[in-house]
């Protein structure tokens, strides 16, 4: 079990160490890197800081989806247990906000990005996967062409995607641009 062990931030390290324990689903658990690594890089590039803040808020954003996958206990579970681990609350915050329907606002820039890459590094994901090349060459142009065929990924929302690029304010081709490239920085560590 994982215990706290440290003074009152947690680090990447303590943070993947608690997503193991609660995520046995290997796809999850790369979707949960891939939004980390998509955090991380607006972090570096607006907040740098708070780089691994925002790591860690992308890299727990979904710690209890997969025992916990309803709206009555996603993300509400995983938070508890970040709040009793006296977890940073600019990223409970964030994580309560990156699900709408919890009613919590994405008022910090945090919370803006974790919500603006949480859909689209999913679809960037399935979209490297039915390339030959991986992402090595995945390109927004690709991308935008897929998020045009519905039955592709039909799980991934569509409109959160639309809506987390309003909010978050940035120009749509560069947004898919940027998520593409912080996870391909990634892509060997994580198989992809």
């Amino acid at each position: 079990m994982f215990t706290k062990g440290w003074s009152g931030i947690m680090n990447l390290d303590q943070a993947r160490q608690l997503m193991h324990e609660w995520v046995e689903s290997e796809a999850l658990r790369v979707h949960m890197e891939t939004v980390s690594a998509c955090c991380a890089a607006y972090a570096a590039a607006n907040a740098p800081d708070e780089t691994e803040i925002w790591a860690v808020a992308g890299l727990l954003h979904d710690m209890d989806y997969e025992k916990h996958p309803t709206r009555e206990e996603h993300p509400f579970v995983g938070v508890k247990t970040l709040e009793q681990l006296d977890v940073d609350p600019q990223i409970i915050r964030a994580i309560l906000g990156h699900a709408s329907y919890t009613g919590v606002p994405r008022d910090t820039d945090l919370a803006k990005t974790l919500f603006a890459v949480d859909e689209l590094a999913g679809f960037i994901v399935a979209c490297a996967k039915v390339r030959p090349n991986g992402i090595s060459d995945l390109a927004a142009k690709s991308v935008k062409k897929k998020l045009k065929d519905k039955r592709f990924a039909a799980a991934v929302s569509r409109e959160e995607i639309e809506q987390g690029i309003a909010e978050l304010g940035v120009d749509r081709d560069e947004h898919i641009t940027f998520c593409i490239q912080a996870i391909r920085n990634e892509a060997e560590r994580l198989g992809l």
